[in-house]
């Protein structure tokens, strides 16, 4: 089963990276703002011109570097903090990062950093702060503990996939011929939040119709969508923080025989990922079960990309579902099943299922039909 929730998660949480940071030798973690920082403290925060960082050390209070007008935020945390705010002059800068640095005794210690998201702006205030303090990479440590989604995390992402889907299906009603791709990403981004999606979705819709469909990652653009187009629309939603990633191919009048076959072989590879997935297999096994599909019906040069990536605060985090990941499955773990063909200057099919591994197998969080239909 899924890890239970704390009544205060961000205790727990941050108990826990407590645990892992001294089980790793390093004396504390920076943070500034993004989903790992909401993840321990619940806290939100745009990157802009102001630099924010948050510094947790075990057995210590965090620390929070933040400029004043955000000071609003902290009121309603549930764990104690040392705060240091900063007022509209960037000339002060350095003197609130060096205070922070001496109460936290920074220099000369070994503070774990996510290199994919602390700025050099960040970055450089702390080095002439404390310039003994060494900063080493230790995103592993903050990924593998989002990686378990627990009841309340899971909730949130089973709501994310709902709005998606009744988005998804509000849209359809409206798709026509000589409608272009731009509109079609712009009505279903409308629907989105009618259906109740945060105000941040985790990506920009794709949609892309005929050859656009090819590119894994298309833009929509002002092509229109033509008779005989294969459709691909990946999109998701997010709720309370947490997103969905779905992929759902369709046609525009009737299939050619080929892009029908190409259709049948990528939904017997996304079932056969969903059925491999159970917990202790290593993560390749699913995505050899997926490839196998396609390779063995001729295609496998055409399925260009890993077969799933996880999901959680992020649209692409740990685990990734690929070949040589030899790391096994385990209850808690959600992810994507998203085998694809894609036939250069044609057309491609995508289908996209999130799941999460449960004690016994897998939950399959998407209910959408997957198959391949003509929308007209």
């Amino acid at each position: 089963m899924p890890i239970q929730s704390e009544v205060i998660p961000q205790i727990s949480r941050q108990n826990k990276l407590n645990r892992i940071l001294s089980a790793v030798g390093l004396d504390g973690m920076l943070l500034n703002p993004g989903p790992s920082l909401v993840y321990l403290t619940g806290l939100h925060f745009h990157l802009s011109e102001r630099p924010v960082t948050v510094l947790f050390q075990p057995g210590l209070k965090p620390i929070i570097v933040l400029p004043e007008l955000e000071l609003e935020k902290l009121k309603q945390l549930p764990f104690e903090f040392q705060a240091f705010p900063y007022g509209e002059d960037p000339s002060n800068w350095a003197n609130v990062f060096h205070a922070a640095a001496l109460s936290a005794e920074l220099a000369g210690k070994r503070v774990g950093v996510e290199p994919r998201q602390l700025r050099f702006l960040e970055y450089q205030l702390l080095s002439q702060a404390a310039p003994g303090a060494e900063y080493i990479a230790a995103e592993e440590s903050l990924a593998t503990m989002r990686m378990y989604k627990d009841e309340g995390e899971l909730s949130a992402m089973r709501r994310a996939v709902e709005i998606a889907q009744n988005a998804l299906e509000t849209t359809l009603a409206q798709v026509k011929l000589g409608m272009t791709e731009l509109d079609l990403a712009s009505e279903l981004t409308l629907q989105l939040f009618r259906a109740g999606c945060d105000p941040e979705v985790p990506f920009s819709p794709i949609v892309s119709g005929g050859l656009n469909s090819a590119n894994p990652h298309a833009t929509p653009s002002s092509r229109q969508l033509k008779r005989d187009d294969l459709l691909v629309i990946d999109w998701g939603a997010s709720h309370q923080g947490y997103f969905s990633d779905i992929t759902r191919t369709f046609a525009i009048g009737r299939m050619d025989p080929e892009f029908e076959k190409i259709s049948r072989i990528v939904l017997e590879a996304n079932e056969a990922g969903r059925n491999a997935a159970r917990p202790g297999i290593p993560m390749e096994v699913v995505d050899q079960a997926s490839r196998k599909v396609i390779e063995s019906a001729g295609y496998g040069q055409y399925f260009t990309h890993r077969t799933g990536h996880g999901l959680g605060m992020e649209a692409h985090e740990m685990p990734y579902i690929r070949a040589g990941n030899q790391q096994p499955l385990e209850p808690g773990m959600t992810f994507t099943i998203e085998p694809g063909i894609y036939l250069p200057s044609r057309n491609g099919v995508r289908i996209e299922d999130d799941v999460v591994i449960t004690s016994s197998g897998i939950e399959c969080l998407t209910s959408l039909p997957r198959e391949v239909k003509p929308l007209m």
